[in-house]
């Protein structure tokens, strides 16, 4: 956990509201240079995301592939939900040379970005017909990304406090929308006009934009030397423990049994849109959308839309804490669910189209930015890189495994049916996010009577 200054302890290591701050004071938290720099490492992490999801699955049904093997493509994202298994690598062990120029957080992100540039010029050069080779390069992207995603999220929590979480959470995931939009409204854009071969070539020469950033930032301080010292000397036995063992013993000796609840929270927070998502591109290009209504609504406008939704958030964990802003965002994303299900009952309309894009990205913008931000202030900065590895993996692995039968649904059952579905699976959240709030209230008020 963070010093003193940074948390309060009161509430278990959660940041709470400053309502004593102006609303100018909290909009300044923007101009901070570190928050600006968590834009650009947005842009590294989110990039390669599209590439291996929906984008790839737009390219795949654009060239005749049958929509249930579309979603089993799904499962390559399963490797962002398992990366808990080497970011206890990522976290302690050094890369020779690399490490001692660049630092520890760096010099990962670093080797990440190389793995996702090759496995996208590998993707490019593959024929769209050898689903296998194309599924292995996928799979190298993906695992390269996902240890990219490892060192950045430890970078983005340990270069700043607590309480400014939300704000670099928010400047994160606008670097990361405008890669969003890149990878999908622009390879979409270049494969209209020339080719999807072209487009992956266009995506991997952009991984270069995250390699410049990762050589101009400085390396945050680490609390990690404070607390486990010495650790090139420990025995084989001790750094087993101390890489391994100690990120979850810490987190469940912090929470009690309580922990069992945020991890099942974690676990079915994005049920709902990532069950959703594998079929959006699909979804579009069947009602009889083209591709560049697709870039032009689906990814162009609805940038815009996510970007002011998580803005929104940022500003608000600030001002009202971020309980409430998860509730919010919780129900407003199951919610969105609903209009797409109604949406496929209409013929193609621009209008209609742009009007469920607008709710759905301005409720999965702010949805996100408090996300992320409540993981931020779960973890114990000992154990920055491997707690929120587990916090992540968790969040995505079982959408992810959803997600790969949602071609089937829609074969049997049709888009209404699928997207009422997917908006059932986000109402476990809303009803753990009220019991989190009732147990934050109970721990304020037992600090306040302590007082």
């Amino acid at each position: 956990m963070s010093s003193s200054s940074d948390t309060d302890p009161s509430s278990n290591g959660m940041s709470t509201p400053d309502q004593l701050l102006s609303w100018r004071e909290v909009l300044s938290i923007y101009a901070k240079p570190r928050v600006i720099a968590m834009v650009f490492l947005g842009f590294s992490g989110g990039l390669p995301f599209l590439l291996v999801f929906s984008t790839l699955t737009a390219w795949l049904r654009d060239e005749g592939v049958s929509r249930s093997a579309i979603g089993f493509f799904a499962w390559v994202g399963i490797t962002y939900s398992v990366k808990v298994i080497w970011a206890p690598v990522v976290d302690r062990i050094s890369i020779p040379f690399v490490t001692r120029r660049l630092g520890q957080r760096r010099s990962w992100i670093l080797i990440g970005q190389t793995g996702i540039a090759a496995g996208l010029f590998g993707m490019a050069m593959v024929d769209h017909t050898e689903l296998y080779l194309l599924s292995l390069f996928a799979l190298l992207v993906a695992f390269s990304s996902a240890t990219q995603d490892i060192a950045i999220d430890a970078y983005r929590i340990e270069a700043m406090q607590e309480r400014f979480q939300g704000a670099m959470s928010a400047a994160y995931i606008f670097g990361y929308r405008v890669a969003l939009l890149v990878a999908g409204a622009g390879s979409l854009y270049i494969a209209e006009y020339a080719n999807w071969t072209f487009a992956y070539q266009v995506m991997g020469a952009l991984v270069f934009v995250g390699i410049v950033t990762v050589l101009l930032i400085d390396e945050p301080e680490s609390h990690r030397r404070e607390i486990i010292a010495s650790a090139e000397s420990d025995s084989v036995h001790f750094g087993f423990i101390n890489a391994v063992v100690r990120p979850f013993t810490d987190f469940f000796s912090r929470n009690g049994k309580f922990a069992l609840v945020i991890l099942l929270f974690i676990a079915v927070f994005r049920l709902s849109d990532i069950a959703m998502g594998i079929m959006a591109n699909p979804f579009y290009l069947d009602m009889g959308y083209s591709k560049t209504d697709i870039a032009n609504v689906a990814k162009v406008f609805g940038f815009f839309m996510t970007i002011a939704g998580s803005f929104i958030c940022g500003i608000l964990v600030v001002k009202w804490g971020i309980f409430r802003c998860l509730l919010i965002g919780a129900t407003a994303v199951a919610l969105t669910n609903v209009l797409f299900s109604m949406l496929s009952l209409l013929q193609p309309d621009i209008i209609w189209l742009a009007g469920v894009i607008s709710a759905d990205n301005i409720s999965g913008g702010f949805a996100a930015t408090a996300f992320v931000a409540y993981l931020s202030s779960l973890t114990n900065r000992a154990y920055t890189a491997t707690q929120y590895a587990l916090f992540s993996s968790l969040m995505t692995l079982p959408g992810k495994f959803i997600s790969g039968f949602s071609g089937i649904v829609v074969d049997a059952q049709g888009y209404f049916v699928f997207f009422l579905v997917a908006a059932a699976l986000g109402i476990p959240a809303i009803l753990l996010v009220l019991v989190l709030m009732k147990r934050e209230m109970r721990v304020s008020q037992s600090a306040t009577d302590t007082a």
